[in-house]
């Protein structure tokens, strides 16, 4: 089988996506037929507009398609119209209970503000804030938490449910819509994923505006990864969401790698290298963790999508390597065999592989990327 018929969609890979209006991020499409798009937020004091700056490069190095920024005083707002113009991509200002920071931060190019409608005062309030937006061209995120919910739905429930925060979020979706404003998405984030999930479930079947996934303070890298893992994977597996966000108390830069590594194990993104690799066990005939490790740091730069197999031994190295571009099967007396599309083409010793691998994707992903600004240049004409 060759790896054009192995990638071929099969009926039990398929991913039927929830039918969703699209709205715009700045540049970014969220919702209908577009990506999901992958976000983190920044942890900078964003009065320092320098260092979020430097904090949003290095999302962006990373594939960040959209980034939030906080703005709870007006020297953050002051700033955020230096950062905005810096940036290379959409900003979302978070905005809570102050509505003249969601204005403010209108007028200095945010592409959307997280605001909570019920949080921001009265209703002439509210409308001040949809009116900036508009007037700016800016969407809106309907954030609906289970830690903050509404006095009255926690009186009528008794408890955070999934009930309660759709009822939430229908009810703020109401007051944009009856301002005559329809940009906007919604979020119904807990930190249980069991709440999470059901509360996305039936948002989903509430409406038809885009949905941001995530389950909130989901914990430190390993057990929040784990959990968004679980969460938002439930979820993109039945078609639900248009971008996601992965909670983190680590590095930002983290939440982009694990929430693209989410859309690439559901095959809904496929930005980077895709390394498969054996656990290892007394057959390898190399070290397979030490260099899996040495591979992804090697090989983070690669934003080209790429699949590579790193297999300690015959048993199945020859097998992944069929339906990889590029892979590696550890042999006997110190080499193992290179595989190109499938085929064995020659043997490395264990001393050159890692430099061996390390060339062959990032040719293989400068051609990739020729060939894809050629395809985009032939478009464009």
């Amino acid at each position: 089988m060759s790896i054009e018929e192995h990638t071929k969609v099969r009926p039990w890979r398929m991913i039927d996506r929830r039918t969703s209006r699209k709205i715009r991020v700045g540049s970014v499409e969220v919702g209908g037929d577009a990506p999901i798009s992958v976000q983190s937020m920044t942890n900078t004091p964003t009065s320092d507009a320098r260092a979020t700056l430097n904090q949003i490069r290095a999302l962006e190095d990373v594939g960040a398609d959209i980034v939030r920024v906080s703005c709870p005083d007006t020297d953050s707002t002051a700033a955020f119209k230096t950062i905005a113009r810096e940036a290379r991509v959409p900003l979302v200002a978070d905005i809570h209970f102050h509505y003249k920071r969601g204005i403010e931060a209108a007028e200095a190019g945010a592409a959307c503000l997280r605001i909570n409608p019920g949080n921001i005062g009265s209703m002439d309030r509210v409308r001040e804030v949809v009116q900036a937006a508009k007037d700016h061209g800016c969407a809106i995120r309907i954030g609906v938490n289970a830690g903050s919910l509404e006095r009255h739905l926690l009186e009528k429930y008794g408890e955070p449910c999934p009930e309660a925060m759709v009822e939430s979020a229908l009810e703020h979706a109401r007051i944009l819509e009856d301002l005559d404003f329809h940009e906007y998405k919604i979020s119904v984030k807990a930190s249980d994923v069991f709440l999470t999930v059901a509360a996305y479930q039936a948002l989903a079947e509430a409406t038809d505006a885009p949905l941001h996934l995530g389950v909130t303070e989901a914990g430190g890298l390993r057990t929040g990864g784990i959990k968004s893992s679980i969460g938002l994977g439930s979820l993109l597996w039945a078609g639900i969401g248009d971008t996601i966000r992965v909670s983190l108390s680590a590095d930002p830069v983290e939440e982009i790698k694990v929430g693209y590594d989410i859309l690439k194990s559901l095959g809904l993104r496929t930005r980077g290298v895709n390394i498969i690799a054996c656990p290892s066990c007394a057959r390898q005939g190399f070290d397979v963790i030490k260099t899996v490790e040495a591979l992804e740091e090697r090989l983070e730069h690669v934003s080209e999508p790429i699949s590579l197999s790193i297999i300690g031994c015959v048993v199945n190295g020859p097998g992944e390597a069929t339906y990889t571009d590029l892979g590696f099967t550890g042999g006997g007396a110190g080499s193992g065999m290179m595989y190109f599309a499938g085929k064995a083409t020659e043997k490395v010793s264990n001393e050159e592989m890692i430099e061996r691998i390390v060339a062959a994707v990032e040719d293989k992903a400068a051609r990739m990327k020729a060939e894809r600004e050629a395809a985009e240049a032939s478009a464009a004409e």
